[in-house]
């Protein structure tokens, strides 16, 4: 039996502050954890659709990115369905087209894929600066690690410490 091929992306623009954090988070993982040979691990930016040839090629998206809610920053959130609009890569903003759209094109092609993001809620993603702000940067340690529990948790995939 094949197993379902998962795509964690990081996304985000890493000029920007702490709108870089999904691409931080994912070089993180892949610095930190060990990955079943079915999990893929991918920066992909602020490339919106021309991601779609990776997204066709999995059956479970995890996006890490910043998303705007209604909590302090530094809270992280765990987004699905409708809710997805709430990442800054799933709605119109500094990316190229929003990641729904790109997943709709995607169920248009005959590939639906099951998304959800884990977000933080950024303290600044407005100045121009590469790297995060200290708060964040301090953060992605255990927002990787909640990744992980939540990803082992709803039996979507397992990774081990490195």
């Amino acid at each position: 039996m094949e197993q379902n091929r998962i795509l964690i992306m990081g996304v985000g623009n890493i000029l920007l502050t702490d709108e870089g954090f999904g691409v931080r988070a994912v070089e993180h993982l892949e610095a930190n954890y060990a990955w079943p040979e079915n999990v893929r691990l991918l920066d992909g930016g602020t490339q919106g659709l021309m991601l779609m040839t990776e997204l066709m090629d999995c059956e479970t998206l995890v996006v890490l990115d910043v998303v705007l809610g209604p909590e302090k920053p530094g809270t992280v959130y765990l987004l699905e369905g409708e809710d997805l609009r709430k990442s800054l890569s799933f709605r119109d903003s500094m990316h190229q087209t929003d990641l729904v759209d790109t997943l709709v094109t995607c169920s248009m092609a005959g590939h639906d894929v099951q998304a959800l993001v884990f977000g933080l809620q950024p303290f600044d993603y407005h100045t121009m600066e590469v790297g995060l702000t200290p708060q964040a940067q301090a953060l992605l340690p255990e927002f990787c690690s909640k990744v992980v529990a939540a990803l082992r948790e709803r039996g979507i995939t397992e990774a081990t410490p490195r």
